[in-house]
């Protein structure tokens, strides 16, 4: 039996896992309700990570805050319409999704 990998070293595989890709790509998987938005402000690695660890609590914290969640209609559109590109990791069956647009990282 494998020894359970530590929060660090899960960051570190689903790092290599993440990606840039456009909304236009993504949008069998939001018909299928398979993406989740997540808030520009939180760490998408840190996110994925407590996803993969089933941590429950941490993800009703931050739904109820409105800092994860469905993907709404009207932001699915606005995405759809300037096919945003947005950073995105697979935690099978989901998709994070997060739209650092608003950053500027140069």
């Amino acid at each position: 039996m494998s020894s359970p990998q530590s929060p660090e070293e899960i960051k570190a595989k689903l790092n290599l896992e993440t990606s840039r890709i456009h909304w236009h790509e993504l949008q069998t998987y939001y018909a299928r309700g398979q993406v989740v938005r997540v808030a520009p402000e939180l760490d998408l690695l840190n996110v994925a990570a407590q996803l993969a660890a089933d941590n429950k609590a941490q993800f009703e914290h931050w739904m109820s805050g409105g800092q994860v969640g469905e993907v709404a209609p009207d932001l699915a559109r606005a995405w759809y319409d300037r096919n945003a590109e947005l950073w995105a990791v697979v935690i099978a069956p989901w998709v994070l999704v997060q739209d650092r647009s608003g950053e500027r990282l140069h």
